[in-house]
């Protein structure tokens, strides 16, 4: 295992080079033709069958072993978010209003890298290697039009016995440092869209109109009741009304007030009950002061949910590869979301969190992920690398001796 990680480590200056690139041309969303084209320029010459996406800029590449036996995937995201970067770095984005500040530049090149490794070591391989490069996390699903439209799942011809992504952290988790939990690891992200319906008039005479106004803020102040009410404390609901748009004039009754919330759950059953009890809590409401009401959720990312048996086993590799003391388990999930969470509703595996803090840096007081002013050491690129490349390697071995 210390031959892997030497490996990483002697093409760190062209992960940098790779990361830095990336991280310099961010793009969002599903379409990000600069990114593939550095992916496709990075694999170039490795022994891979790559197919690129029709709907989206996704590349898979399938390695396949010298030895017959079964297919793991590993999984990178590409696309960036759309904010301003204010990190000050020499290779800060070049592109207004577009940023890496996920980090998912460098899940990129520790996968490009990975990928690198793997392929010249396709002589010990006992399987495939499924290695997905996924546009749109940040929203557009990119992962779920992989698994479902795209058959990255099948690439390989054999649906994979394991599936694992590493995901960095600017904060809270120090330098080098993997962090994750069995069970639940990221929530559930689902939006919640309500309508009151009223009939405007004078402000100063409510009572020849309905005013869909006060209803709409009763609505708000009963979901956040309910979720503190109606929910297992130990199985949360998290409900944040993130707009609330009514009105046009102090003195207008409007006809309408709309809201919209986003809806935090961690496990399907709790996701499957919000959905069922915030819409009628609001429609009731409405109902109560003689107005009506449309309430909608639109479906996010599902639970992120690891199996138990795959997070020991990266737990093991993690400490086999890097040494003890480099895995904690989290105490509790993370309440942002991944579509990471689409390959694990068919693959049993892993999500692991990297901290990529720079060194003298408090990673309590750092930019945490999203912030303009996030920054990510790239000494976490060796590390990573070696890790996606030994997980693949030591679960294919183990596969084969099944």
């Amino acid at each position: 295992m210390a031959g892997v990680h030497d490996e990483a480590a002697a093409i760190a200056t062209e992960l940098t080079e790779l990361r830095r690139a990336i991280h310099a041309e961010p793009e969002i969303g599903l379409d990000l033709p600069r990114t593939q084209r550095k992916v496709l320029d990075a694999l170039a010459g490795l022994p891979l069958e790559i197919s690129l996406g029709t709907s989206l800029s996704s590349v898979t590449a399938v390695l396949r072993g010298a030895k017959p036996g079964k297919t793991v995937l590993l999984r990178a995201d590409m696309d960036a978010l759309p904010v301003t970067e204010r990190s000050g770095l020499p290779f800060a984005s070049r592109i207004n209003g577009a940023m890496h500040a996920c980090g998912h530049d460098l899940h990129t090149a520790m996968l490009c890298g990975a990928a690198r490794l793997l392929s010249a070591h396709a002589d010990d391989l006992a399987g495939n290697v499924i290695f997905m490069f996924q546009p749109g996390e940040e929203g557009p699903g990119g992962g779920r039009i992989m698994v479902s439209e795209e058959g990255v799942l099948d690439a390989a011809g054999d649906r994979p016995v394991a599936a694992y992504a590493l995901h960095v952290a600017s904060a809270l988790l120090p330098y080098g440092l993997l962090a994750s939990r069995p069970g639940t690891i990221m929530a559930a992200a689902d939006t919640l869209h309500v309508t009151v319906h009223g009939r405007g008039g004078h402000g100063s005479q409510p009572h020849r109109a309905a005013d869909p106004v006060p209803a709409a803020c009763e609505i708000v102040l009963a979901l956040q009741t309910m979720v503190t009410r109606q929910f297992d404390v130990f199985d949360p609901v998290v409900l944040t009304v993130g707009t609330f748009h009514a009105g046009t004039a102090d003195n207008v009754i409007p006809d309408e007030a709309n809201f919209v919330a986003t809806v935090r759950s961690f496990s399907p059953q709790a996701r499957s009950a919000v959905q069922e009890a915030a819409p009628r809590v609001a429609l009731q409401i409405a109902a109560a002061h003689g107005l009506t009401a449309t309430a909608e959720f639109r479906d996010g990312y599902p639970v992120t949910i690891n199996d138990a048996a795959e997070l020991a086993f990266a737990e093991q590799t993690v400490a086999d590869l890097l040494g003890d003391g480099r895995f904690i388990t989290a105490p509790d999930p993370l309440t942002g979301s991944e579509d990471f969470s689409y390959v694990l509703e068919k693959v049993p595996g892993a999500f692991l969190m990297l901290g990529a803090c720079p060194p003298g840096t408090d990673p309590f007081a750092a930019p945490f992920n999203h912030s303009a002013e996030a920054v990510f050491d790239d000494a976490v690129l060796p590390d990573g690398t070696a890790l996606y490349a030994e997980l693949a390697l030591q679960r294919l071995a183990q596969a084969a001796e099944a």
